[in-house]
């Protein structure tokens, strides 16, 4: 049964994998340290908040809220604890398509905020003077279900 609003909160969540994804790819280990001011989070404390608001959606999608403050992980593990919660919650959604889920909610809260940290590790990426590819992320293959770290490569990088 199609149901507009779990394949575009679907959709979503194949988005943040891939933008995700991109930000992640290629960065040096040392990036995981680096620090823009003293009072900012490193991009590893911004990526371990990532996989605790996945972990706080996947309780709010199971009708319960619950919050862990995790402390970060080395990078790599760090990244895919992020893309592991990312298949969690979305197999969670296609297990049981029926069931009610908060989608405007899910999706003002951890899933906006999760967009925006995946938006200031690019930044903090180009500050540590390791970018990211930027792409025409219009173009991008990205598909609802895709939200492992095994991503599409880019259709139109920009040079």
């Amino acid at each position: 049964m199609f149901d507009p609003k779990l394949d575009l909160f679907r959709h979503t969540l194949a988005t943040l994998a891939y933008r995700a994804g991109r930000c992640l790819d290629g960065a040096p280990e040392e990036f995981a340290a680096f620090r823009a001011s003293p009072e900012t989070r490193t991009p590893a404390q911004i990526l371990a908040h990532l996989g605790d608001l996945l972990d706080w959606a996947l309780s709010l999608v199971k009708g319960k809220q619950e919050w862990h403050d995790s402390a970060p992980l080395a990078w790599k593990e760090e990244g895919a604890r992020f893309f592991k919660a990312l298949q969690v919650l979305d197999e969670s959604l296609i297990a049981n398509p029926q069931a009610a889920f908060p989608g405007e909610k899910l999706f003002q809260g951890p899933i906006a905020d999760a967009l925006t940290h995946v938006g200031q590790i690019a930044m903090l990426r180009r500050m540590a003077g390791s970018p990211s590819v930027s792409e025409n992320f219009f173009r991008a293959e990205i598909v609802a279900g895709r939200v492992g770290q095994d991503q599409a490569k880019p259709v139109q990088p920009f040079r």
